[in-house]
């Protein structure tokens, strides 16, 4: 096993003065930290009866799709507004950084009773996931739980998670 962390290079002031951006480029970049990454998280949601993934856009889909690969499931991709060709539901959710954004699943990505894993590459404010779980619960599925390769616990996004509900949880590292 390999320390995850000897593979998140951190960038300074970026995207803004003060801010230390967690990238995760260089996990991606070697097979071995990336199938680690995506086997914890596989191992994770083996007990919770999953029947898809869910990965925001878009860094949620290169955690996501090779999950749901590993899994033998489907994926389901929340993308941004305007971005789907047929019917979609919608959710307005705030930026990190000020703003708003919209997310948008197709209405027929997840059927009634569907439980679904909700995964995306860091966990900062919430925002998008608490995007993506409304739109999963308006469609009638069951949000089987959420999982994260980083999350920043000074932004308190497990807090308002949780605020929409107990959820299982995973974060494979924390800074």
């Amino acid at each position: 096993m390999v320390d995850l962390h000897n593979y998140i290079a951190t960038v300074k002031n970026y995207p803004e003065p003060g801010i230390s951006f967690r990238d995760i480029s260089p996990l991606m970049g070697d097979g071995v930290a990336y199938r680690q990454a995506i086997n914890a998280i596989a191992d994770f949601a083996k007990d919770l009866n999953v029947d898809l993934i869910a990965g925001p856009e878009s860094r949620g889909f290169i955690v996501g799709s090779p999950l749901a690969y590993t899994m033998g499931i489907g994926f389901v991709p929340a993308r941004k507004g305007g971005k789907l060709p047929r019917k979609a539901i919608q959710s307005t959710y705030e930026l990190e950084y000020g703003g708003v954004n919209v997310l948008e699943i197709h209405e027929d990505a997840i059927q009634p009773g569907q439980r679904v894993l909700i995964v995306d590459d860091l966990l900062a404010t919430g925002g998008t996931i608490n995007a993506t779980r409304e739109i999963i619960e308006k469609l009638g599925g069951i949000v089987a739980g959420v999982a994260f390769i980083i999350e920043l616990n000074d932004l308190n996004g497990r807090d308002k998670i949780m605020s929409s509900g107990e959820v299982p949880f995973l974060s494979l590292m924390t800074y």
